[in-house]
Order: C-alpha cells, then sequence, then structure tokens
C-alpha cells in the first residue's frame, strides 16, 4: 500500500484546519477585548434567554432544519460517487441517478405542498 496517495487528502485537511483555525487565532490575538454586561449576556435565536422555557416554536423552523439535513446528506453522497464515477461505470450511474429522481420527487411534493413557504 503506497501512502504517497493520501498526500492530497492529508494536504487537504491541514489546509482546511488551518482557514478555519489562523482567522480565529489572529481575531483573538489581534482583536479588542471590552466586555461589558450586554456582551456578556446569553443571547439565544433573537429571543430574550430569560423568558418562559416552554415558549412555542413554529414547526416551520423544525422541517426547514430536516430538509436542509436531508439536501446535505444528499450531497454527501453525491461527492464519493463523483470522485469514483469511472470505477462505479453505467450501473452506478444509473443507481445515482434514481436516488436523485427520488429525492427530486420528494422536493417537489414539499414545495407542492408549501413546506418551503415562509409567511
Amino acid at each position: 500500500m503506497n501512502l504517497g496517495q493520501y498526500l492530497p487528502i492529508l494536504l487537504f485537511i491541514l489546509v482546511g484546519l488551518a482557514v478555519g483555525v489562523i482567522p480565529q487565532v489572529l481575531g483573538y490575538i489581534l482583536g479588542p477585548n471590552r466586555p461589558d454586561a450586554e456582551k456578556n449576556s446569553p443571547y439565544e435565536c433573537g429571543f430574550e434567554a430569560f423568558e418562559d422555557a416552554r415558549m412555542k416554536f413554529d414547526v416551520r423552523y423544525y422541517l426547514v432544519a430536516i430538509l436542509f439535513i436531508l439536501f446535505d446528506l444528499e450531497i454527501a453522497f453525491l461527492f464519493p460517487w463523483a470522485v469514483a464515477l469511472k470505477e462505479v461505470g453505467v450501473a452506478g450511474f444509473v443507481a445515482v441517478v434514481i436516488f436523485l429522481a427520488i429525492l427530486v420527487v420528494g422536493f417537489v411534493y414539499e414545495w407542492k405542498k408549501g413546506a418551503l413557504d415562509w409567511e
């Protein structure tokens, strides 16, 4: 097994970590630190943190979150397929087209039912 094949993946991970960590470290080191009561108070999604904990949320928040996860997972399945497209051949291509067709039918159904409309 030649581990040199994994060098691009390792490089991709290191660059991704650097892009995520370096700006945060620079902001922490170079940024001003002037805390006050307003900045240190808890903040949660636009609602006061010290209101009733049993506050009702509209079900559309959860619906949009579930739809986001669904279509995010779709992309997670498409990346490995795209990388291995030559190896999976026509059968793999047809399987992914069927997979995407099922997801598109679900998306159109949700759209027609108004699940994506925001009032």
